[in-house]
């Protein structure tokens, strides 16, 4: 079984979980050039079939199924060699629409606005089956509703998604969005960010942020979570796991051998999230223990709400998403969703 870990990554700044136009001729020289190793002179000599997959940010315990079915064999035993590659300047959304790489993490705020360049990606599975993000905030600021963000300053990637998500949340509890300042993030250093006052709430995934500032940094925060709210905002797959029509069209059974192997990882980790957790942190040691340990526990129960049906992805959750982002202008009227995600390659 192949497991070097391959990377092309620089410092990438955390906006880039937010939408962005596909910029698949840009994509870097040095990431083009690790893909191409991998699936050459380092494929193994056992006629392995080998696949790419391009992580949405470093290594962390959203990818925990992906680790799991690497160092457990669960790719190995479907005849598959599979390498593990985080990120350039190019994410790799942008690398699998431009045919340097089989299958990509992703989010759907990448994922639309790519298609809608006219890059032919599509979401193959759901990798958390509900958003796990929330506005997080030092408890002594008094902020625990949106609306109690009037006054208050607001750390901001300067998306317009999140603009518009902060906006309607603060108003359909009755404030006024237009008191609500928006500032800049200088860095992705939240405890910097909230202790020196820089701001005072910001958006964090709670399976990772959160865990890190209360339970590992000990401050006493609060959040609150888009899932309490989907009455004003969508809920939606972030992040997910997608690959390019060709690869779908040209060899579908590789498409379902891939989900298979990576299916029976995340039933693994929500199963035993501490092999999880150990299979994460041989793969990146960097990693603190402490919070993969908890962030492994705290997904466990979150990756579907039925682990037998993990990945399975829903057409009212798209609808309403990409609905959002039309009424929003972040998308053309017209979108076809339907085309933009498919449950057809995942375990039945």
């Amino acid at each position: 079984m192949h497991t070097s870990r391959h990377t092309a990554r620089s410092s990438r700044p955390r906006a880039t979980r937010f939408a962005r136009r596909l910029l698949a001729a840009l994509v870097v020289a040095s990431t083009t050039l690790a893909l191409s190793a991998c699936a050459s002179s380092d494929a193994p000599q056992t006629g392995a079939r080998t696949v790419s997959i391009v992580l949405d940010w470093t290594p962390n315990t959203n990818h925990s199924g992906l680790y799991v079915a690497q160092a457990e064999g669960y790719f190995a035993a479907r005849g598959l060699d599979v390498t593990i590659v985080e990120p350039g300047e190019v994410s790799g959304l942008d690398l699998v629409a431009a045919g340097k790489a089989d299958f990509a993490y992703s989010v759907s705020e990448s994922l639309v606005p790519a298609r809608a360049a006219g890059a032919s990606v599509v979401s193959v599975a759901a990798v958390v089956q509900h958003n796990t993000s929330s506005l997080i905030s030092l408890t002594s600021s008094g902020i625990s509703r949106p609306r109690d963000l009037v006054g208050h300053s607001y750390g901001t990637y300067g998306s317009d998604l999140e603009k518009s998500l902060v906006r309607t949340l603060v108003a359909c509890d009755g404030g006024d969005p237009d008191q609500v300042e928006m500032t800049p993030l200088g860095s992705d250093d939240f405890r910097i960010g909230l202790t020196q006052h820089q701001f005072d709430t910001a958006w964090v995934f709670d399976g990772w942020d959160t865990i890190r500032l209360r339970d590992v940094d000990h401050l006493d925060v609060t959040t609150i979570p888009f899932s309490a709210h989907t009455d004003c905002i969508p809920d939606w797959y972030t992040p997910l796991i997608a690959t390019s029509q060709a690869l779908i069209d040209r060899d579908p059974g590789l498409v379902r051998d891939v989900l298979a192997a990576i299916s029976e990882g995340y039933q693994t980790a929500a199963r035993d999230p501490q092999t999880a957790a150990d299979d994460l942190l041989a793969a990146a040691p960097e990693l603190d223990r402490d919070l993969v340990e908890r962030s492994a526990r705290y997904l466990a129960t979150r990756y579907a709400d039925d682990p037998a049906r993990w990945g399975w992805q829903d057409a009212k959750t798209w609808d309403g998403f990409v609905g959002f982002l039309e009424k929003h202008d972040l998308v053309a009227t017209g979108f076809d969703t339907d085309a933009a995600w498919t449950d057809d390659y995942l375990p039945r």
